[in-house]
């Protein structure tokens, strides 16, 4: 097998693996946490043992539905961050998105976050093994940004990290309450959570040469 036929059978693949996702991502917004492999396979057209061939498993197929959304929500996330606005309002900003993408697909949030909720099975998958790295990776790329933007002194990089991790758990924790009961509306919350981060953030210095966080 030549180079060119490689190539041709390596796109075929991402794009059927992108097809599957599709499918996947529509089964998960009509059925939630209840969202089955089963399900998923009869909306692709497929039989479930092929589905297994592309993803390996339950956990195999969860986690490129994680990383899909993942990474979209990174994107909005590092727009917010670097939108040209004052540090308050780009605070609220990257709040505010974060909350804006669970609240606009709450049932691909509860798949990704509650899966147990669709009172079925996980299918041998630990939901915690999953979710927790979606979590983790979202911290350090806040951090990222926090130690790229801020002059934090002397123990600035670990400092960063610590806020990163913290910042997004505080995100997670609040949304996850926030989407579940809708104790106050989203600009609420938002407000309540950057009057909370609005201590050492606001009196930290910008990076000489750099943009402001």
């Amino acid at each position: 097998m030549d180079t060119t036929q490689r190539t041709d059978q390596a796109r075929s693949a991402d794009r059927r693996r992108r097809e599957l996702l599709e499918a996947a991502d529509r089964v998960v917004l009509r059925d939630g946490p209840g969202a089955s492999m089963n399900a998923i396979a009869a909306e692709a057209g497929i039989t479930k043992p092929i589905l297994y061939r592309h993803f390996g498993d339950k956990g195999g197929l969860y986690a490129a539905l994680a990383k899909r959304h993942t990474d979209a929500l990174l994107d909005s996330l590092r727009a917010a961050l670097d939108a040209p606005a004052e540090r308050r309002e780009r605070v609220e900003q990257t709040l505010d998105t974060y909350l804006a993408a669970i609240e606009a697909r709450p049932q691909v949030y509860r798949f990704l976050m509650h899966p147990s909720e669709g009172g079925q099975q996980t299918e041998g998958f630990d939901v915690g093994k999953h979710s927790a790295p979606l979590l983790r990776r979202m911290g350090e790329e806040l951090a990222h940004v926090i130690g790229d933007r801020l002059d934090l002194g002397p123990a600035g990089e670990q400092l960063a990290r610590v806020w990163g991790h913290g910042i997004v758990g505080m995100m997670h924790a609040a949304g996850d309450w926030w989407l579940g009961e809708r104790p106050c509306t989203r600009a609420e919350l938002v407000r309540s959570l950057a009057d909370l981060l609005w201590g050492r953030l606001a009196a930290a210095g910008d990076k000489v040469g750099g943009p402001g966080f």
